[in-house]
């Protein structure tokens, strides 16, 4: 496998190409030179063959004449000459050379182991068609020895007339051992030449291929986020501008993500710390992004994979409208389990749907803002309610008034007895009205901030006394028994008394209200457990409050028994005052209450010291 990445490395493929282009261009050079060489030593040998048989045909012409003309000792003499003038004037050595007659039979040759053939007839074909005067007779053949040799065959002619010929049979073994060891150093050179060659080609490949690796190092520590690499820069050629030109690029991918990060980073914190859910769905109407409220307004622990149809009740109408690109609000109720067993609310989300947008594309997505409206809901619920509330303790004590004043002008003025009683109802009746109008306006003080506290060191045993002293008619009347218990070292407390004595009397009238004859009623002042709040509680033994109403009962106008609230006197307002004084003070109310046992209301204030620090 490490082969064969090597193989395929671009240094290796240079390197390669380098040596087959030489290997290439030393063939091509070496098929020509050698067969120019090879040629060229050829016809030199072949021409150096005629011309000494051309030489010898001139002298031998005039020694073969008397063949034709004499006795046979002058034809012995002639032989012998020719055989002195053949030996002595051919120099090519390994070649036989034949002087024939006419007749074609062998008159003189040039090697003395061959003396015997004189007189012979060479047949060889050359020789037939030389006495015939036909050029060219040259022919190369390999005789039995494996030798290659060349034959040349010309006519001897003399005034124009054939007389014979001559017959030259050369070797060529010395030639082509020439052209081997042409071909060896040949081959030499060429490994030489391959062997450089592959050396500079992988120096040269390395000045190529360092650059490329650099890039790639680069590349991949891109990719792995790091940034911070930089690809040498070797040199101004088209490698060198490539290497700039990345590392320009890299440093402008770094801003770039840097930028794009920076931006998400904020896209996430500000999804994350949204009051409202986000729900993000692509095409398909799968979720894709959500934030962390949206988990929380739909009790969901994820969304992944999740429809946004599905998860939201789409039905196929908005469905519809959502794909053609309609924003639509739509208003969700779902059910949520409550802090006791078996209980649920229902939570009212406000979803708005917003299609995604993209160009030459159409719509690619949806976005849903969840909003909990269940707040907003409940103080419009709130307001009306207040609102009718307020109608109606209004409109009940001026529907009396009216009636009695009617009944007075109709004649009832007469009566003395009849018309104070009808006078003392509406007097009744206009004080009852005055004390609600009061109490709206003491709590619309309150809720505005318009009633400022006025801290003071108040003693806390006095204090509790002296709501018990102003209570002491009606306790009597009704033979309760009322005791003040003040924890030990728990002396002053920094608050608005007169602020926190409207409180204790709407407690203590309440107590009073709801405790039967021979009851009993504590006032209980003691600090918290870790030592840095003051608690005063009001406990009583009376009807106890059913727990249904527990939840609601320091709402504004709200009355467990409303014909009896109303007949003692009450506005419905008395604990929702209690409850908007103990908050200016920075403190906390809550009453816990036990039907037909009793019930106490303990409300806890911050211990602070002379100027609004705490203890």
């Amino acid at each position: 496998m490490k082969g064969r990445k090597f193989f395929r490395t671009i240094q290796v493929k240079l390197v390669i190409i380098y040596l087959l282009l030489i290997l290439v261009a030393m063939q091509l050079i070496g098929v020509y030179f050698i067969s120019t060489v090879k040629n060229s030593l050829i016809t030199s040998f072949t021409n150096n063959l005629k011309e000494q048989a051309d030489i010898l045909s001139k002298f031998a012409a005039p020694s073969l004449l008397p063949n034709l003309e004499t006795d046979s000792d002058s034809s012995e003499n002639t032989t012998e000459d020719l055989n002195l003038v053949v030996r002595s004037l051919f120099s090519i050595s390994g070649a036989e050379v034949q002087v024939l007659d006419a007749n074609g039979k062998i008159v003189a040759t040039s090697l003395q182991s061959h003396q015997s053939r004189i007189g012979q007839k060479n047949n060889k074909l050359a020789v037939s068609r030389a006495l015939q005067n036909i050029p060219d007779n040259e022919e190369e053949f390999i005789d039995d020895d494996n030798s290659r040799k060349k034959m040349i065959a010309i006519p001897v002619m003399y005034n124009d007339k054939v007389v014979g010929a001559v017959y030259v049979e050369a070797s060529m073994t010395q030639l082509y051992e020439t052209v081997n060891r042409v071909n060896q150093i040949f081959f030499s050179g060429t490994l030489i030449a391959l062997g450089l060659t592959g050396m500079l080609g992988i120096l040269l490949a390395h000045t190529i291929t360092s650059p490329i690796k650099g890039l790639t190092r680069q590349a991949e520590a891109m990719a792995e986020g790091n940034f911070n690499l930089k690809a040498p820069v070797l040199g101004d050629d088209e490698i060198g501008r490539l290497s700039m030109a990345f590392n320009d690029m890299t440093s402008r991918l770094k801003d770039a993500l840097s930028a794009n990060e920076e931006e998400n980073e904020k896209l996430t914190s500000v999804l994350s710390n949204m009051s409202d859910g986000v729900l993000a769905a692509d095409e398909h109407g799968t979720i894709i992004v959500w934030n962390r409220r949206a988990l929380q307004l739909m009790d969901a622990e994820t969304f992944q994979g999740a429809q946004l149809s599905e998860l939201l009740m789409l039905g196929p109408e908005k469905l519809s409208e959502l794909r053609q690109g309609k924003g639509q609000t739509l208003l969700i109720t779902r059910e949520s389990p409550g802090e006791t067993d078996g209980d649920s609310e229902e939570t009212l989300l406000k979803v708005t749907f917003t299609p995604i947008h993209r160009r030459d594309k159409g719509i690619t997505g949806t976005i849903a803002l969840l909003q909990d409206a269940t707040e907003q809901e409940k103080l419009e619920q709130s307001r009306r309610q207040f609102v009718a509330n307020v109608s109606h303790e209004l409109r009940t004590p001026l529907t009396t008034i009216k009636s009695y004043a009617e009944a007075l002008g109709d004649g009832a003025l007469e009566e003395r007895e009849l018309s104070e009683r009808f006078v003392g109802v509406i007097s009744n009746e206009t004080e009852r009205m005055i004390r609600l109008v009061t109490d709206l306006l003491h709590l619309s003080r309150l809720d505005s901030n318009q009633a400022p506290l006025r801290r003071r060191a108040t003693k806390i045993h006095d204090m509790l006394d002296e709501v018990a002293d102003r209570f002491s008619f009606q306790l009597r009347q009704k033979s309760i028994q009322a005791s003040v218990r003040v924890e030990r070292k728990l002396h002053t407390a920094w608050l608005d008394r007169d602020q926190i004595d409207q409180v204790l009397d709407n407690l203590m009238s309440n107590a009073i209200k709801y405790t039967l004859d021979g009851g009993s009623i504590e006032l209980i002042a003691r600090r918290s457990s870790d030592g840095s709040l003051l608690e005063i509680s009001v406990k009583d033994t009376g009807i106890g409050i059913p727990k249904k109403d527990l939840s609601r009962i320091f709402d504004r106008f709200y009355r467990v028994d409303k014909a009896r609230s109303r007949n003692m006197g009450g506005t419905g307002l008395g604990l929702s005052i209690a409850r908007e004084i103990v908050k200016a003070h920075g403190g906390t109310i809550a009453l816990y209450s036990e039907l037909n046992e009793g019930t106490m209301v303990t409300f806890s204030l911050p211990l602070l010291q002379e100027g609004g620090e705490p203890e």
